[in-house]
């Protein structure tokens, strides 16, 4: 990625988690102000100013830990120090490798409604012409009233092919085909919408069982991959949904919308520390471009 790129993706990053940094930084500067030692107190705010960016009690208290003994192995004795330590245990806490998926593959893409499923999916699309990649998408989503509809609009925009059926139609029989189709074309990435799966709908979540299935058996030399897309808005609740899909789905791994509208950004830790599940794409806004890969380095310097 040129240098040019680089900058662009962390402004829009930065400009994205503005909320979230307003929450966070501004708090730990005032705290960082006042205290004038490292004790008690001043780690008992700390932890009170994480979780309200819904870091979550798991992640928050084992932050705290990390730092207190990370202070003790540097022997930091200045508060206004702690920010730049805690930047650094973000990153790293966060720091994994990118999606980079074997090809060919299957992605199934998975989330309650109103997350913004399909517009991921269009944008990933995008993201992966772009890269040189063969794309076709599935309309999995069969239950939604237009969901074909607006799926295949992401197909024009992102000049790929779409396989559907008609509205009610078993959402297997979709995927069937579509995985019919990319062998049969020699398609890379094939991307499967599905529908908005209400976590205490336990018939929906048989359902989305079904479909992996049906690409465990047809997908035959096809990678498998199960993504979830999660409103970042939600917050702690964003944990529990996850955990369900988990259980349903077996996650590789998340994407994460709508971090432009939250100050609850530092859910990216609860979900890495409650579940173990990294998070391989971050929304920051409305345009194609704002789909951007997660970077451990630009999320710790974008909300502290």
């Amino acid at each position: 990625m040129s240098e040019e790129k680089t900058k662009g993706l962390f402004s829009r990053l930065r400009e994205g988690m503005r909320k979230t940094r307003g929450s966070l930084t501004g708090a730990i500067d005032q705290i960082t102000g006042y205290y004038k030692a490292l004790d008690d107190e001043f780690y008992d705010d700390l932890e009170a100013i994480l979780l309200g960016t819904d870091v979550g009690a798991k992640a928050g208290a084992s932050i705290i830990a990390e730092l207190k003994e990370t202070v003790r192995q540097r022997r930091v004795n200045e508060p206004a120090a702690v920010k730049g330590l805690l930047r650094e245990l973000v990153a790293a806490r966060m720091a994994g490798e990118p999606f980079r998926p074997q090809t060919p593959c299957a992605i199934l893409i998975v989330g309650v409604n109103g997350v913004g499923k399909t517009t991921q999916i269009g944008k990933l699309a995008c993201l992966y012409r772009g890269e040189g990649k063969s794309v076709l998408l599935a309309a999995g989503d069969t239950f939604r009233a237009a969901a074909a509809e607006q799926l295949g609009i992401w197909a024009e925009r992102a000049k790929v092919p779409i396989v559907s059926h008609q509205a009610g139609a078993d959402p297997a029989a979709v995927v069937f085909d579509a995985v019919s189709a990319a062998k049969a074309r020699g398609v890379d990435i094939t991307l499967i919408d599905t529908a908005g799966r209400l976590h205490n709908k336990a018939h929906l979540m048989e359902e989305l069982k079904k479909l992996r299935r049906v690409l465990e058996r047809e997908g035959v030399n096809l990678a498998l991959y199960t993504l979830l897309v999660l409103d970042g808005t939600t917050g702690q609740n964003g944990v529990q949904q996850a955990r369900v899909f988990q259980e349903a789905a077996r996650l590789d791994g998340i994407i994460l919308t709508k971090l432009d509208g939250t100050a609850k950004g530092g859910v990216v830790l609860a979900i890495r520390e409650e579940l173990g599940l990294p998070v391989y794409f971050i929304g920051v806004g409305e345009q194609i471009e704002d789909l951007q890969p997660f970077s451990a380095e630009g999320y710790a310097q974008a909300i502290l």
